[in-house]
């Protein structure tokens, strides 16, 4: 990501899409604003998969699986020690028992 980052400024759509890898990436890493930079790096790594601008159009796989790991990270949401858990507090889902059947 850095490394695309310090390339030329001749080709604007890649310097945008590692820009937003970078960002994407320092904020997930803090936890913070998981669900919003979650979806934008999915986005991100879904444009760059399909991108004919891409210098690394034989690897779209992997971009693809980078999205699908993006989007899982967004639906489970920032961990314990994240901002946003000190921020907005820790959410526990805890199924009831109606919900799974038990009498």
């Amino acid at each position: 990501m850095i490394a695309g980052l310090s390339g030329t400024l001749s080709e604007p759509i890649a310097f945008a899409q590692n820009s937003i890898a970078v960002v994407g990436a320092v904020f997930l890493l803090a936890g913070l604003w998981t669900p919003v930079m979650g979806t934008l790096a999915a986005l991100d790594e879904v444009w760059t998969a399909m991108s004919l601008y891409s210098s690394q159009r034989q690897d779209a796989w992997i971009h693809i699986f980078l999205a699908i790991l993006a989007v899982s990270l967004t639906m489970l949401g920032p961990g314990a020690w994240s901002i946003d858990a000190r921020l907005f507090g820790r959410k526990r889902f805890r199924p009831s028992r109606d919900s799974i059947g038990i009498v």
